[in-house]
């Protein structure tokens, strides 16, 4: 029963977050009349944006109602102009807490030989797998070398969202930092809605939250993002300087979560001879394999 309260008042805080966030102007509403104690809605003015009642927002937000219909989910999306990824959050907030059992097993962190074989082949390029916590799965040398200091840590605390908040290299290495750190916990969010309970997500982000007060600002703002699958990234790298890749993110056939990143810049370009660099600079042959990803 654990599980369903849980998902009941994830549920909850979420709506709450997103109201909050969203002032009267957002929607089209004036000012009205008195003082605000919040910027954002009232739970009246919400309720009536979405066509429910008051008595049943409030019991929704405070976790007392736990089965909202489709409708009123897609209402309560409408009403507080959630984005694509921000609606498909709530509607998984909406599922897990109409339901419960146990709690879901660690899905399993092993990387397919052919993918393994596929980063090696693409070096220069950086390329790696990251699992739908962010764990650095597997890693070819050049991705290794592009996070600079992040192959000073053991394997299996190789975590991107760890690297960006707990790292102190990191922020030089990413020009748009904050961002990607915006990006990194709003991915971990979109995970939170459909494994409330797992464990490795639990313990990541207990781990953040206690080690770095910004991810813990931004877990609370409850904003949620999908993976990205495609655009351009720039790195201020300590020993080649700065570099501007194109990245391209897949879905991995038959795994659980797993995504393929890659890194590419067109050869005789300076970008492109910064990461021939840099995989030079990693001291591993073609061919070696790639991180241990079986831990």
């Amino acid at each position: 029963m654990a599980s369903q309260q849980h998902g009941g008042s994830e549920l909850g805080r979420f709506l709450r977050a997103r109201r909050d966030q969203t002032t009267p102007a957002d929607v089209g509403l004036g000012a009205g009349v008195g003082s605000r104690r919040t910027p954002g809605l009232r739970r009246e003015e919400l309720a009536t944006l979405a066509g429910v009642s008051i008595d049943y927002y409030t019991r929704l937000e405070r976790g007392k109602e736990t089965r909202p219909s489709p409708a009123v989910v897609d209402a309560l999306a409408r009403a507080l102009k959630l984005t694509d990824d921000e609606h498909h959050h709530l509607r998984s907030l909406a599922a897990g807490a109409a339901h419960f059992g146990p709690t879901p097993a660690t899905p399993e962190r092993t990387v397919q030989p052919q993918t393994l074989l596929l980063l090696d082949v693409l070096r220069p390029h950086p390329a790696y797998v990251i699992g739908r916590t962010l764990d650095l799965l597997a890693a070819n040398p050049s991705t290794l070398a592009l996070c600079a200091g992040i192959s000073d840590w053991p394997v299996e605390r190789r975590n991107i969202a760890r690297y960006l908040f707990l790292h102190p290299t990191a922020r030089e290495v990413f020009a748009d930092w904050d961002d990607q750190a915006v990006s990194g916990v709003a991915r971990l969010r979109a995970v939170s809605a459909t494994e409330p309970d797992a464990h490795d997500l639990g313990a990541l982000v207990g781990e953040l939250k206690a080690e770095s007060p910004y991810f813990a600002e931004l877990w609370e703002r409850y904003e949620v993002k999908g993976s990205r699958r495609g655009g351009q990234k720039t790195f201020r790298h300590p020993l080649v300087g700065t570099i501007v890749l194109g990245y391209q993110s897949l879905q991995v056939e038959g795994s659980a979560g797993q995504r393929l990143g890659v890194f590419t810049a067109e050869p005789g370009t300076p970008d492109y001879e910064a990461i021939v660099l840099l995989d030079g600079m990693a001291g591993q042959p073609a061919g070696h394999p790639v991180m241990d990803a079986t831990s």
